[in-house]
């Protein structure tokens, strides 16, 4: 008996867990991750929300673009603020400061000053393009 409410402590269903550390904004989004077996607990595949995770499982899992890789550093008790759900992981795979920024502007960027092309520059360019080998 003693050792059911030691493994309930010390463990806790993958969804409320992804939730808790506020990867989604409900524990319905987290478990249809689960379910869409998008999900790798210890490089295993999980298709059920109701698998155990504990301390020290590393979780992969998409989000949004990114791929993230945490490792789990405390189960926690409740869906608390940001920086207590920060503190129920190490995440494994950061994302570098460039790859942030190109990920955060889908917009092409353009010099100063170039604009749009020209009435002339769009009529050369439909050449171009119709005849390339001239």
């Amino acid at each position: 008996m003693n050792d059911e409410k030691n493994a309930a402590t010390t463990s806790i269903r993958v969804d409320k867990w992804l939730w808790y550390a506020r990867f989604f904004k409900s524990r319905s989004l987290a478990a249809k991750l689960v379910l869409s077996r998008k999900l790798r607990v210890n490089s295993v595949v999980i298709a059920k929300a109701s698998a155990l995770v504990k301390a020290e499982d590393v979780l992969t899992f998409a989000q949004g673009r990114n791929i993230r890789v945490v490792r789990i550093l405390d189960i926690g008790t409740r869906r608390g603020p940001a920086p207590e759900a920060q503190a129920l992981y190490d995440d494994l795979a950061p994302v570098d400061k460039q790859q942030a920024e190109t990920r955060a502007d889908p917009v092409a960027k353009r010099d100063a000053g170039s604009g749009r092309p020209t009435k002339a520059d769009r009529r050369a360019l439909d050449k171009f393009r119709s005849n390339p080998e001239e």
